[in-house]
Formats: C-alpha cells, structure tokens, sequence
C-alpha cells in the first residue's frame, strides 16, 4: 500500500486531474487570459510527465502502477489537447486522430506485454516523442494576441506535424520491440 501512494505517482495522478481541469478551461471562452491559464495548467502538467520520473528514478521509488500510468497519464494529457483544440481551429481532425490512434494502439501493445509480465517503460525515441508533443500543443494553446508572434500557432502546428511522424516513427519501434510477445502462438490448453 505504501508503495503504491508513493510521490511520483501521487504526482502523476495530479497529471490527470490538470487534463481535466484543461478540458474545461479550454471549453470556455478563450480570452487572452483564459487561453493563457489554458497554457499555464498544460505547461505545469507537462512538467510533472518529467518530475515524477526524477523523484522515482532519485528515490528509488519506481513501481510496476508507476510504469504503467505514467505513460498512460501523458496520453491523457495529449489526447485532451489535441481533442480541445479541434473545435478551436488550432488542429486539423485527421492529424489528431492518427496521432491518438497510435497512442491507443501502443497502449494496448503495451498491456499484451504487461499481461505476459513485461513491462515496457517508454523508449528514449517516445520521450522525445512525447517533448515535441508538448511544445507544439502548448504553442498552440498559448494566446496568439500575448506575444508579437502572429505566427505562433502556425509554428505550433508545424511543431506538431514533426511529433506526427516522431509518433509514426516511434509506433513501428516500439511494434518491433515487442513483435515477438504478441506474434507468439496463445496457449489454448
């Protein structure tokens, strides 16, 4: 029990109460402030992806729940972003789709895995994955009218049209880590 209610993963189920708390603030009027509060709960929940990470690995603290909802909880982040931003024209449907596609397909990878006993922590090409994804998304929420940047949201979306195919390319990685858990034969005894 002690281990389960340890800091880094108290600090990554605060992840999942911030997307919730991004979800609405993005369904409201985005005025310069409210898209910058917006920004502000999806820039501190970002930070924690990185935070529970160091207190586990400094304190020895990782746990197989640890392993398991840390990478779940980013996806969660994601996936409220790229959805919020849509009916905000900031995102076109189909990018955000092939992006949670494969975030769903990788999930369920990862639970064949965990059901066969292994756990798979997050590869170094899925960090930097998961580090493009958070910069093109928060520049896309960031408020367009804060900076002399009349750009800024072209240069978010730019940002994550590279994390597209940081996704793509680490979902085939990650598929051929783990080809041989899932391609082998079942036991139907």
């Amino acid at each position: 029990m002690n281990q389960i209610f340890n800091l880094p993963n108290m600090i990554t189920g605060v992840r999942f109460f911030l997307a919730a708390i991004l979800a609405f603030m993005l369904m409201l009027p985005q005025t310069t402030w409210m898209a910058f509060f917006s920004w502000l709960v999806f820039a501190v929940a970002a930070g924690t992806d990185w935070i529970d990470g160091y207190f586990a690995r400094r304190y020895k603290s990782e746990t197989v729940l640890g392993q398991l909802m840390d990478p779940l909880a980013d996806k969660v982040l994601v996936a409220t972003a790229f959805i919020m931003l849509i009916p905000l024209d900031r995102l076109p449907a189909w990018l955000a789709l092939v992006i949670l596609c494969r975030e769903l397909i990788i999930t369920g990878l990862r639970g064949i895995a965990a059901s066969s006993g292994i756990v798979v922590a997050a590869s170094r090409l899925g960090k930097i994955k998961s580090i493009i994804q958070y910069l093109g998304l928060g520049t896309l929420i960031f408020p367009l009218d804060l900076l002399p940047l009349p750009f800024l949201h072209r240069l978010g979306l730019a940002i994550v049209y590279v994390s597209l195919v940081l996704t793509i390319w680490s979902g085939f990685d990650y598929f051929f880590k783990l080809r041989r858990i899932f391609m082998a034969p079942s036991d139907t005894s």
